[in-house]
């Protein structure tokens, strides 16, 4: 059995868990909180990054290493394929999110909506806030330019990159911070890999005192 350590708020578990999903794997979860983490998450990771994988005594830590063994090591359902131009686009576009959405958004909406509320009680910075709502908006352009070319976001097929972005997008969108009637085409890219199977169990995540915006759940939003 597969156990990952992660969090409801990191993005990189969220896709980590949409990755192990879509290949059908089996896999228990445990929760630690990224304010407050147990010793034991750095002994098994002493960076302290979440999440981490655990499986038959082998430990993997860091998302990408993780993404990386999960495409070895369960490759009958590829989310990181074509040709070797194909693949570089599918991981530039995993880094765009993982690294630029990361630092330009999540940081500056998640971290102070969330991690501040419950790592020192304090209230959000607005001026920070707006600037990651600002954010939102340029991202959510080359989405639309993205998909106004192909099926998805490398192409015509699902790949890790569409997970990859969902999983950011999602934490943002439960705290109802999504202007979804301005981004159409983004919305519509947004259904169709909310409403895959491996989406379900992401949609029940809760985070404590928070209550999921209104379109959080909702697959025909």
């Amino acid at each position: 059995m597969v156990l990952l350590i992660h969090h409801t708020t990191s993005p990189f578990g969220r896709k980590i868990r949409l990755a192990m999903s879509e290949k059908k794997m089996l896999f228990a979860l445990r929760s630690e909180e990224p304010w407050n983490l147990s010793p034991e998450v750095y002994k098994l990771n002493p960076s302290g990054d979440l999440p981490i994988y655990l499986s038959d005594g082998k430990i993997i830590s860091s998302h990408y290493a993780i993404s990386e063994y999960l495409e070895e090591t369960y490759p009958q359902i590829p989310l990181i394929f074509g040709t070797p131009e194909q693949k570089a686009e599918i991981r530039r576009l995993m880094y765009w999110f993982d690294d630029k959405f990361y630092r330009e958004v999540y940081r500056n909406v998640v971290l102070e909506k969330v991690h501040k509320r419950f790592a020192s009680g304090t209230a959000p910075d607005s001026t920070v806030l707006k600037a990651g709502l600002n954010n939102l908006g340029f991202h959510f352009e080359y989405i639309e330019w993205l998909f106004e070319k192909h099926a998805y976001l490398a192409g015509e097929e699902l790949t890790l990159a569409d997970l990859t972005a969902a999983a950011h997008i999602s934490i943002i969108d439960y705290l109802g911070d999504v202007p979804w009637d301005e981004f159409p085409l983004t919305k519509l890219w947004y259904s169709k890999i909310k409403s895959r199977p491996s989406f379900k169990d992401i949609l029940k995540d809760t985070i404590a005192g928070i209550i999921p915006s209104r379109n959080y759940t909702n697959l025909d939003f």
